[in-house]
């Protein structure tokens, strides 16, 4: 793909994004771009000897950052545009179309019954007794993001912007929690949503709307000594590491925040990763129900030949669906919000 090209698809990224542009942070694109590549490779592809663990390990960097991310986006839009209506709409509009289309499509295919419908539309499904099915068990970290947006809306009701100084406290109980219970990595919202709540922790810190100390630490930290205790906090053979995932992630993130002109950043930067970032949705809920089809189907080696031919179908559906499908879900959120903004008082 050209240079020329990618810059023009990144600028029609940037004018669907439904996040103020005023507020936007490039760098967090970067991330965003690893994180779906980690997942994809997770799933798709070997990553080296079976008796390292790497499958099991990039998986879990990918989900962290990714949910960090949603935490620090989630959470800057509450702090610049406290209007809990423009929140639930844009979610709204931002996840469900694509996600009901796939299980619309997915759920028959993969021989789903209808008791099997309501966990999955409805996003409870990664809560006991977690009745997925072969393809659709990807929707987990789904359910944990609306019920998040679903928590969060409902404290910010009550409570407004206080309520993100409860979500704070929040992220450390859940840890807590893990820790009494002995749980490393588990897809309940219960053993999970400290990974978000950390996002909640940078954005706070990145408003000042935290103790000095802490922006002091972000600014400081080196992200190469976290990016390390982050891959050995995400490999399944590293006991208590586990439960600092979501904090290693937080200040791996927030400290590339603070320093756009490293080298780090500027790889961030890079358009190929903006780009991944712009379609990055559409490739994780995509990806599942190929692999599924003849295309993930034959012995170990038929069935790393077919990957080229998965991706380039996995990727062509998911920059259709981002700037075609996603993209007039989008806009009429952002129409609908604005209309309410804009009508007169009586």
């Amino acid at each position: 793909m050209s240079a020329n090209k990618l810059k023009r698809l990144t600028h029609r990224f940037l004018s669907i994004r439904d996040i103020n542009t005023e507020n936007y942070f490039h760098v967090l694109d970067g991330w965003r771009g690893l994180s779906i590549l980690f997942v994809l490779a997770t799933h798709l592809l070997p990553l080296g000897p079976k008796e390292w663990k790497l499958n099991q390990t990039f998986g879990p960097i990918g989900m962290v950052l990714f949910f960090i991310l949603s935490g620090f986006l989630i959470t800057n839009f509450l702090i610049h545009r406290p209007k809990l209506y423009d929140f639930i709409v844009r979610r709204f509009f931002r996840i469900v179309p694509l996600a009901w289309l796939y299980l619309l499509i997915a759920l028959p295919i993969l021989g789903a019954n209808l008791g099997q419908a309501p966990a999955h539309f409805f996003f409870y499904a990664n809560w006991p007794p977690m009745d997925f099915v072969a393809g659709s068990s990807h929707f987990w970290s789904l359910c944990v993001e609306m019920q998040f947006y679903a928590g969060i809306a409902l404290l910010f009701f009550i409570f407004k912007q206080r309520s993100l100084y409860l979500a704070i406290g929040l992220c450390f109980l859940v840890t807590l929690y893990r820790i009494n219970t002995g749980v490393h990595i588990a897809i309940n919202t219960y053993f999970r949503i400290d990974e978000i709540l950390a996002g909640v922790i940078v954005a706070m810190a990145y408003n000042n709307k935290t103790c000095a100390a802490l922006v002091s630490f972000f600014k400081w930290a080196n992200p190469y000594y976290f990016m390390v205790l982050l891959v050995i906090s995400c490999h399944p053979d590293s006991g208590f590491m586990n439960y600092f995932r979501p904090y290693f992630a937080a200040v791996l993130v927030a400290s590339t925040l603070y320093d756009s002109t490293s080298n780090l950043a500027r790889f961030l930067n890079l358009k190929v990763l903006v780009y991944l970032a712009s379609i990055s949705y559409a490739l994780y809920v995509i990806h599942p129900l190929l692999a599924h089809t003849w295309l993930g189907s034959g012995e170990v080696i038929e069935k790393y030949l077919k990957r080229p031919v998965l991706f380039i179908i996995l990727f062509s559906l998911a920059h259709i669906s981002t700037f075609h499908y996603e993209k007039y879900w989008i806009a009429l959120a952002k129409k609908i919000t604005d209309r309410k903004t804009l009508k007169p008082h009586t």
